[in-house]
C-alpha cells in the first residue's frame, strides 16, 4: 500500500477513551510508513503524541461557538487543502461537522471521510452526523444498533464494527503485583487489607455508579463477608462534592472503614492483581466497557450490569458476571458466589489491541482502493 496521509480530528488532547484511540491508531500509522497529522485544541497529550512521530495541529474544531465555527471550518479547509490527506478521520460531533463542511468546499478529488461512534450519542440532527462518514466505526455491536436504531436510514454498507481493544503485554494473565508495590499498597490502604477486596475503576461521575458499588458493600458485610471496596480513579479536581456524598452514604451505611476513594493511577494492572472482584455499575449504558477486557485478560473476576457495551463484552466473555441491571440483591448474590468460586476465566481475548488497529488500518486502505 502506498504511502498514506491521514489526518485524525478531536476536540483536545487530555485524557479519554477517544484520547487513548487516536494515539494508538497514530503510533500504528507511523509505524506502518504512513504520516499521521492530529488535529484538536492540543492538550497534555501532545507531547506523547509527537513522540510517536505523529504530527500535531493546533485548532479549536471542539469549540462551540457559533461566531467562531465558521471561521474554524475555513482555516480547517485551508489546512486539509495544503496537507492534502488521503483520510480525514473525525473521531466527535462538531469536529465532524467542521470536516463535513471544510470538505465540501474542497476540489475534487476530496480526501475520504471516516467517522468514528466512540459513544451511544444522543438522537437527533446533530448526532447524526457521526453516521455520514463513507465508513462509520462503530466500536461496538451495542453501538451499531443504537446508530441502527436512531438513524434508520443510515446506510449499512458503510458501518464497520472495529471494538477496542488492550495490549495483552499489558495486562497479562495471571500477573502478579511486585513484593514492594504489595508493601506501599498496604502502607497507603491500610483499610483494604485481609478482607475481600473489591474495585471498581472509574472516573468520578455519579453515571460510574458508585452507589451501587457502595450499597454492594453494605451487603455483603451484612451477610458476613469481609469486603473492602477500592473506587479508583474517582477522587478528582472538582469532583469534591460528589465524593463528600459518596463518603456520607457511606457513613449512613456504616461501612466507612472499609471504603478507599483514590485519585487515578497509573499501576492499574497491579491493582487487578490484587483485586478479588472487579466490578463495571455504570448505571447508563455505555459504548464499550475497556476495564471489563482489562481485568479479564488479568484474570480478575468481573461483575457488572448486563446492559451496554460493558453487557455485551461481559455476556460474550463472562456471562456469570452479567446481571440484570438496577437488581441490587441479585447483584450481591452473584458478588457472594463468584467470592466464594470465581468462574474460569475467557480462554482467548479477541478484543485486542492489534486486532482493533489491523481493522482500522485496513479500511483507510480499502477506502483508497476502492
Amino acid at each position: 500500500m502506498r504511502r498514506l496521509t491521514v489526518v485524525q480530528l478531536l476536540p483536545a488532547l487530555h485524557s479519554g477513551g477517544v484520547e487513548r484511540s487516536t494515539l494508538e491508531i497514530a503510533a500504528a500509522l507511523v509505524a506502518a510508513g504512513h504520516r499521521c497529522v492530529v488535529v484538536s485544541a492540543g492538550g497534555r497529550l501532545v507531547q506523547s503524541l509527537l513522540a510517536l512521530g505523529a504530527e500535531h495541529i493546533e485548532l479549536p474544531v471542539g469549540r462551540k461557538s457559533l461566531l467562531a465555527a465558521p471561521g474554524t471550518m475555513r482555516r480547517l479547509r485551508a489546512l486539509l487543502v495544503r496537507l492534502r490527506p488521503d483520510i480525514v478521520h473525525a473521531r466527535s460531533r462538531l469536529p465532524a461537522w467542521m470536516a463535513w463542511f471544510a470538505l465540501r468546499g474542497m476540489p475534487a478529488p476530496r480526501p475520504h471521510f471516516v467517522t468514528t461512534v466512540h459513544g451511544l450519542n444522543s438522537p437527533g440532527r446533530y448526532s447524526g452526523i457521526m453516521r455520514r462518514g463513507e465508513r462509520v466505526i462503530c466500536v461496538s455491536d451495542t453501538v451499531r444498533t443504537h446508530v441502527l436504531e436512531n438513524w434508520p436510514d443510515t446506510d449499512l454498507a458503510r458501518l464497520r464494527v472495529i471494538p477496542r481493544g488492550i495490549d495483552p503485554a499489558q495486562f497479562p494473565r495471571g500477573h502478579q503485583a511486585p513484593e514492594n508495590w504489595r508493601i506501599a499498597f498496604a502502607r497507603e490502604f491500610p483499610a483494604l487489607q485481609d478482607g475481600r477486596l473489591l474495585l471498581m475503576p472509574g472516573r468520578g461521575t455519579r453515571l460510574k455508579g458508585h452507589a451501587d458499588a457502595i450499597d454492594l458493600l453494605a451487603r455483603l458485610r451484612a451477610a458476613g463477608e469481609d469486603a473492602r471496596l477500592w473506587l479508583l480513579g474517582t477522587r478528582e479536581p472538582g469532583r469534591e462534592a460528589y465524593v463528600a456524598e459518596l463518603e456520607a452514604l457511606a457513613r449512613d451505611r456504616g461501612v466507612s472503614g472499609q471504603l478507599v476513594i483514590s485519585p487515578p493511577r497509573h499501576d492499574v494492572v497491579d491493582a487487578y492483581a490484587v483485586a478479588d472482584l472487579v466490578l463495571q455499575l455504570s448505571n447508563k449504558p455505555e459504548a464499550f466497557g475497556r476495564t471489563v477486557i482489562e481485568a479479564l485478560s488479568v484474570g480478575r473476576p468481573v461483575l457488572g450490569w448486563d446492559h451496554g457495551g460493558a453487557g455485551e463484552l461481559l455476556r460474550t466473555l463472562y456471562p456469570l458476571g452479567a446481571v440484570r441491571p438496577g437488581d441490587r440483591a441479585a447483584l450481591a448474590d452473584a458478588a457472594r458466589a463468584m467470592l466464594s468460586g470465581p468462574p474460569p476465566m475467557p480462554v482467548t481475548m479477541p478484543h485486542t489491541l492489534a486486532a482493533m488497529l489491523t481493522a482500522t488500518l485496513e479500511t483507510y486502505a480499502g477506502l483508497v482502493h476502492d
